[in-house]
């Protein structure tokens, strides 16, 4: 799977002025479950704290070869068998010259020679250093080593130059390391997820929603791609950046959903109705703009089609997973969905609880089949995806 689930990273932070940025990076790997420590050079010493990415990390930060106690257990070596993976983010143009080399002038460049885990680069540098032959002749050379470059973005820089050589985001870095991690347990498969919430209009400017972000499905869907699945997504409203490596469908409403989700459902191997799709929808929708008065205003709802039940009917039919969003009876509300939408799971989240679920970046849920009711503890959203595609692999697959 493509989080960081019991994997040991060690980032290395050198001297560039984005190494402010690292206890980010150190945050996002932490949330797709990697247990961290850093090393800092003297140079990244200038722009961030050893105490703040102790905090983070809650691991002792390493920055001396010459540490009388460490180097008792041999330090450098111990760091680098530890290590799963090696990230340099940022990687100066001194730290990457040094790699090239091979020196071993300081505990980071030591480690790197001493390990056998996967390494990878993120420079960070002023666009000219960046676009320099010298530079350009280094990556080379360390990319046929086997270290993996991860690209630097194009934008303005501390110095007000604008060009390539920015520090990529430290989301990119986390999950780029995670694909370094892949499975291929859904592999040849065809996933179709649903997601984010849908918008029913009452007139030109409003409408009923809800506060659905779509973090959920993109997770699930991260998961799907990196398990080798051919993945689609249909798409709601969401707030978040969308897979790029998924085919996609935008929808407004839940008429739109439904559309799309029935088009394409025979063709898939596993359905997932992640989205927040609305019960109801006006009855009326007003070409005009409703306006306000002394009159009280009704609005006559009528119910949506069910699109989970409407796939489960399907004489051919995909393995189907629903989700439950529940704020009160949760097991009992949750296995009676499963049993009136007769599909092969419900994925149940408590919403009375407001740092989970809806809009949150967390959750915690229960895998509910006929026959079984876990619970995954309350974690990110890409680990508790990694764990439900476990399961839906593991059962159906």
């Amino acid at each position: 799977m493509n989080t960081l689930t019991n994997k040991r990273v060690l980032l290395g932070v050198s001297g560039s002025i984005a190494a402010y940025k690292s206890p980010d990076i150190v945050r996002r790997l932490q949330d797709l479950g990697a247990e961290v420590r850093v090393i800092v050079t003297d140079g990244g010493k200038e722009f961030v704290s050893e105490r703040s990415l102790q905090t983070i990390s809650k691991n002792k930060v390493h920055s001396n070869l010459w540490d009388k106690e460490a180097e008792l257990a041999m330090g450098h070596i111990e760091l680098a068998k530890w290590s799963d993976i090696v990230i340099i983010a940022p990687a100066s143009a001194n730290t990457i010259a040094k790699l090239c080399h091979g020196r071993a002038d300081d505990l980071l460049s030591t480690v790197i020679l001493a390990t056998d885990a996967k390494v990878m680069l993120a420079p960070s540098m002023n666009q000219q250093m960046y676009a320099s032959k010298a530079m350009k002749d280094n990556l080379k050379i360390l990319l046929k080593r086997g270290i993996v470059i991860i690209e630097p973005g194009f934008g303005e820089q501390a110095c007000g130059d604008v060009g390539e050589g920015r520090l990529a985001e430290a989301l990119d870095i986390a999950n780029q390391a995670a694909d370094l991690f892949t499975s291929t347990s859904l592999s040849g498969k065809k996933v179709l997820i649903t997601l984010g919430g849908t918008i029913e209009a009452i007139d030109p400017v409003r409408y009923i929603s809800n506060h659905s972000s779509g973090k959920m499905g993109m997770a699930l869907a991260h998961q799907c791609i990196q398990a080798g699945a051919k993945t689609t997504l249909i798409i709601g409203s969401i707030s978040i950046d969308i897979e790029k490596r998924a085919e996609v469908i935008h929808i407004v409403s839940a008429d739109e959903m439904y559309e799309a989700v029935m088009k394409r459902i025979e063709s898939q191997d596993l359905f997932i109705c992640c989205a927040a799709v609305a019960d109801f929808r006006p009855k009326n929708v007003s070409h005009n703009k409703i306006k306000k008065n002394n009159s009280p205003v009704t609005i006559e709802l009528t119910e949506n089609k069910d699109i989970l039940a409407s796939v489960c009917q399907l004489s051919k039919r995909p393995i189907c997973i629903g989700f439950a969003a529940e704020s009160e009876n949760f097991i009992v509300n949750a296995r009676a969905k499963l049993e009136s939408k007769a599909c092969e799971a419900i994925i149940l989240n408590d919403i009375s609880q407001s740092e989970i679920g809806l809009n949150s970046d967390k959750n915690e849920v229960h895998f509910i089949t006929k026959e079984h009711c876990e619970k995954i503890e309350k974690n990110s959203k890409q680990i508790i995806a990694e764990k439900i595609i476990e399961k839906i692999t593991n059962y159906y697959f």
